[in-house]
């Protein structure tokens, strides 16, 4: 193993231990009941299968066959959610089949962010995640099931679904993925129409054509976000059936792909190779997927996210244990935003399964961790393919199907991972460094200061900005708001930095997992709302941003500094954050939500 992530490993183990020991316990405790309906009253347990057919109930209740819960995030809103609208009964089919039952647990919310980018659903977008990890324990909450299969894609959607079935960790689970849309409009080539919009050189007809053409049919967005980052992790988590992230969701291996979820999750529900997810995912498990974020340049959504997904397994990580697995791991994926390929393109070149079996052969992962399949981790370095009625696993060729988009671990994009830790005396950041070219990684201007992504934007249409300058856009943390994606801020800022001037962004909120080329620090903490160091900038001070020796900070003599008196929210900003579209229903999350580097938990 990388000496790096042996260390990290064990100092999370250290930290996590008395956590984690009181998290076995009780799951163990939980594991040890009789089932369902033996212990149960006859009552409830009529209530459970009322609506069943006969046979199912001798199943369960005679016969004393495995029951499985669905818990789907299926609308037909979201493109990467429409497919599962069939899924139930083609999973019940191949129950039936293996002498086992299923049921529809409950339906989780599901929100695109796409769809509220730079509008007021956006604030909802965090606390979607903690809601649908309540929504996943109220689906499981029947305590009837012996196994569960997660239905679920999209940016908030697999953290929440992950942390509610973790708080059920005695239960064996397996995630169903869907599958991305097919190729469209390049990711760069509408990039090009968003910069040209916000520059009033193209129409909206014009920029609705450009997005109408890259987001076009069912399945998740080709560009390598929240969503995708999502599909690598649990793959490298060993949570899903191999290699089945990404395959189309009308290809006919796709329906392969899911049956065997039911065939794995049976496998694993009972007997000797019983694995509930809460055993399966310890501090090895964590690790890894942080490795694999790291080597493709994923979301920086997730060092929020999987922080939170750690501590509900009772496993305490935090965005030190990130930097320094960052330092060991090199980048081997270039997808975009950190290259041109979309993820059908990584799909074809090799995908997850040429990442982690890069990552396993160099030592950069631990390969003696419990997976739902029974072959192990190595077996996620392989990808799977239709053998008339059975799927079959192939091992990848030597070498890429395409070295513009995976490299291997020999001689990888970079040395080191996408993601970078910033300190200093604005606070603690992170930023995106794969798509950042080089010598954009420091950058050293004034500030400008807003308290409002739409003030920012007005003042780029007003030509305020046409100069070299740092946007600090404060107020934007969880407890401010929800801790909006800034995502619109990216077009305007790459206009700037196209112009050759020096261009950065600073601010408490977050950036879409698709974060682009202009250096963003982001998810400071503490945030301004909180009294953190942000609410002192003023307009004009010096800001530098170093990405390479990882500072972040406003060069401003320290007596001053330490003199200032931290700017605070408006009351009108107060109440604009607070209502309308459902917002005052999350007044209480925003009052006892965490930090950004805490997970921005709401339910600890």
């Amino acid at each position: 193993m990388n000496p790096a992530v042996t260390e990290v490993t064990r100092r999370i183990a250290q930290r996590s231990a008395a956590t984690r020991s009181a998290y076995l316990e009780r799951i163990a405790r939980l594991s040890q009941r009789p089932p369902g309906p033996t212990r149960m009253g006859c009552a409830n347990v009529a209530h459970a299968y009322a609506a069943l057919p006969a046979a199912d109930k001798l199943r369960i209740v005679q016969e004393r066959g495995p029951h499985i819960g669905i818990v789907t995030a299926y609308n037909d809103m979201l493109s990467a959610h429409q497919p599962y609208e069939g899924y139930p009964a083609l999973i019940r089919e191949r129950a039936h089949a293996l002498g086992a039952t299923a049921q529809v647990a409950g339906g989780v919310p599901a929100m695109c962010d796409g769809v509220t980018q730079g509008l007021p659903g956006m604030e909802l977008s965090l606390f979607s995640r903690d809601t649908i990890a309540m929504a996943t324990a109220i689906a499981l909450s029947h305590d009837v099931f012996d196994a569960a299969l997660l239905l679920g894609i999209c940016d908030k959607i697999v953290p929440g679904l992950l942390i509610g079935a973790l708080h059920f960790g005695h239960l064996p689970c397996v995630f169903v993925p869907a599958g991305p849309m097919g190729t469209g409009l390049s990711n760069d080539a509408k990039g090009k129409v968003r910069e040209q919009f916000a520059q009033g050189l193209v129409g909206r007809d014009e920029l609705l054509r450009a997005e109408s053409a890259a987001y076009h049919g069912p399945g998740t967005c080709t560009f390598y976000g929240t969503a995708n980052s999502n599909q690598m992790l649990l793959e490298a988590m060993g949570l899903h059936v191999p290699g089945a992230a990404f395959i189309h969701p009308h290809d006919g291996l796709r329906q392969q792909l899911t049956e065997a979820a039911v065939d794995t999750v049976l496998g694993i529900a009972k007997g000797p190779r019983y694995t509930p997810i809460g055993r399966l995912v310890d501090e090895r498990v964590i690790v890894n997927a942080m490795v694999a974020l790291l080597a493709t340049g994923g979301s920086t959504n997730h060092l929020i996210h999987w922080v939170a997904v750690a501590r509900a397994a009772g496993i305490v990580i935090d965005w030190s244990d990130f930097s320094a697995l960052s330092h060991a791991t090199p980048l081997l994926a270039r997808v975009y935003p950190n290259g041109s390929a979309d993820v059908n393109q990584f799909q074809a070149a090799g995908g997850p399964g040429w990442v982690i079996r890069e990552l396993v052969d160099a030592g950069l992962m631990h390969d003696d961790v419990a997976t739902v399949d029974a072959a192990g981790l190595r077996q996620y370095g392989r990808v799977p393919r239709s053998d008339g009625a059975a799927l079959r696993w192939h091992d990848l060729p030597a070498a890429p199907g395409d070295d513009s988009v995976v490299r291997g671990a020999a001689a990888p994009f970079s040395s080191h991972g996408g993601l970078a830790l910033l300190t200093g005396n604005l606070g603690r950041a992170v930023i995106k460094t794969s798509s950042v070219p080089a010598d954009r990684h420091v950058v050293e201007a004034p500030a400008r200061v807003f308290d409002s992504q739409d003030a920012l934007q007005a003042a780029f249409k007003a030509g305020e900005l046409d100069r070299d300058v740092v946007a600090v856009v404060r107020f934007q943390g969880p407890q401010a708001n929800g801790m909006p994606e800034l995502h619109k801020l990216t077009p305007p800022l790459a206009v700037l930095q196209g112009k050759g001037y020096k261009v950065a962004l600073v601010t408490d909120g977050r950036m879409s997992g698709a974060s682009g080329k202009v250096p963003a620090a982001i998810h400071v903490s503490p945030e301004a709302l909180a009294g953190g160091p942000l609410g002192k900038v003023r307009d004009g001070d010096l800001i530098r941003l170093d990405a390479d020796a990882g500072t972040l900070q406003a060069l401003v003599p320290a007596a001053e500094w330490e003199a200032r008196t931290p700017a605070t929210i408006t009351p009108a900003q107060a109440e604009a954050n607070g209502h309308d579209l459902g917002r005052e229903l999350f007044a209480g999350m925003r009052r006892n939500v965490k930090s950004a580097e805490e997970g921005a938990i709401t339910w600890m």
